[in-house]
């Protein structure tokens, strides 16, 4: 693989890489030791132009010629490369986000190559049907890709969110550009490398890196791109579907979250307690689907909040490098000047400290560190019970019976995740039945499986990522009639 300068010098158009038009580029830092590693394309316009001529050329060239089979053996061919790339692709995963290394290593980018491998499968598999219609006609569908893709990538999980969008997209034979978050570009350009090394025909996967703000509105307003698939926060997915709608793009936006975890009284809860932690400081908070909000049975609150505090505690964030961290660096300045903007917010509105609550040092004077923070007695119209922070930041919420703990999950904005903590298998079926939420949880939490769809209801957004389901927002049907009458 080459180096991180040399990855990230240029943008990868139709199989080429290519210095900016501009000259403009963007400093990525190292959220760990505030440190410049590299410096990106600061791309725009002409970019985005470039990379839509080159994937529709694809798409009208080899890409859209081959056959489904041999376009899976290419997405497979992706995942695997990954693998064999994924002591390297890990470290710079861990470099541009401040994640732990065992995440990246462990987690992430084995998560990742099983992306495209599963994808790799369906290639072949995606087929229309026979319909029985009136009169003497043979009629038939067809799935045929919706063309070029433009696949807008947040900063938490920058490699892995990518192949949740191009390994479905390449699978159903579209062309994609990929827009990765302005500070975690480097391992999408180092995917598109491996795209390189690979054989992937020029123009079917296109990096083209930038400002979110300037180049995101050159895509969204750019006709030659048939779709787009946006993770990241729901005000800025709302100014996509606005921008979207004079070319009538096709759109998945998978959106924010302040997904309540529930627990109750007769649950195991040792094993509630690590999923509360779990739940919030995995990813440091950074999670879409982060169980922010924990709504706990009144009759146990005291004592629950207490072993999750002590738990919270214990985690002390450290070196991302060092195997043995498990809470990182928030991903940047800003992002934790706003967590610790929340943490102040809550402490005025009343809410009661039991854990963390502030900036922290890991012994270096530098870095974007915050302590695992735990809030008691929050009420459900506190900022902290409401907004999404993104950040290691907890709000425990009390509740009495189990139609006032349905109330108060379903009291947000939000839909994507939740989660029930019970012994009764009956209450846990009639609580999930009547969550809104995207992905509910069952004594468990943040667990995730490529062939499980993912996605979320009201403000969350629309769509759904990975398993079969995702292949729709990929593909559109064609009706063909054939008259068969003498």
């Amino acid at each position: 693989m080459s180096s991180i300068g040399e990855l990230a010098g240029k943008v990868f158009i139709n199989g080429e890489w290519r210095a900016g038009v501009s000259g403009r580029h963007i400093d990525v830092t190292n959220p760990a030791t505030e440190e410049v590693v590299a410096s990106v394309v600061a791309g725009g316009a002409e970019e985005v132009a470039a990379a839509v001529a080159a994937a529709r050329a694809a798409l009208a060239g080899p890409w859209g010629a081959m056959s489904a089979r041999e376009r899976g053996r290419f997405v497979w061919k992706l995942g695997e490369r990954i693998l064999e790339r994924a002591d390297e692709l890990a470290r710079l995963e861990t470099l541009h986000n401040g994640k732990p290394i065992f995440e990246s290593r462990q987690i992430e980018i084995p998560a990742s190559a099983e992306c495209f491998q599963y994808y790799a499968g369906w290639a072949d598999k995606i087929h229309g049907e026979t319909i029985p219609v009136k009169g003497n006609y043979l009629t038939y569908t067809l799935r045929e890709p919706v063309g070029v893709v433009a696949a807008i990538v947040p900063w938490n999980f920058p490699l892995l969110l990518t192949s949740w969008k191009v390994a479905p997209a390449l699978a159903c034979g579209n062309t994609v550009i990929v827009k990765p978050a302005t500070q975690t570009p480097l391992t999408a350009l180092a995917l598109g490398e491996i795209a390189s090394e690979v054989g992937l025909p020029p123009g079917v996967l296109n990096v083209v890196t930038g400002l979110g703000s300037e180049i995101g509105r050159h895509i969204v307003e750019h006709p030659g791109i048939d779709k787009i698939a946006f993770t990241g926060d729901t005000r800025t997915g709302k100014e996509i579907m606005r921008g979207a709608a004079s070319t009538l793009k096709h759109l998945t936006l998978e959106l924010g979250g302040k997904s309540p975890n529930i627990v109750f009284p007769d649950a195991d809860l040792d094993a509630a307690v690590r999923g509360a932690t779990t739940g919030i400081f995995y990813g440091k908070g950074e999670v879409c689907a982060a169980g922010s909000r924990l709504l706990v049975d009144r009759k146990i609150k005291d004592e629950f909040i207490e072993k999750v505090a002590a738990r919270a505690r214990k985690m002390v964030p450290g070196d991302p490098m060092d195997p043995k961290t498990r809470l990182g660096a928030i991903a940047s300045k800003a992002q934790m000047e706003r967590v610790l903007g929340y943490i102040d917010t809550a402490k005025k509105e009343g809410a009661v400290l039991v854990a963390g609550g502030n900036r922290a040092d890991i012994g270096t004077g530098k870095g974007f560190f915050i302590q695992p923070t735990v809030f008691t007695d929050v009420a459900p119209s506190m900022t902290i019970a409401r907004e999404e922070i993104f950040g290691p930041v907890l709000a425990s919420i009390d509740f009495g019976d189990v139609d006032e703990a349905i109330a108060r999950a379903n009291d947000s904005d939000y839909g994507l995740a939740a989660a029930v903590w019970t012994k009764d298998i009956k209450k846990a079926h009639y609580v999930a039945r009547r969550l809104q939420a995207g992905t509910v949880w069952i004594n468990t939490y943040n667990i995730y499986d490529t062939a499980a769809p993912f996605g979320g209801y009201k403000q969350s957004g629309f769509g759904r990522e990975m398993s079969m389901h995702a292949l729709q927002h990929y593909t559109q049907v064609k009706t063909v009639w054939v008259d068969l009458n003498m």
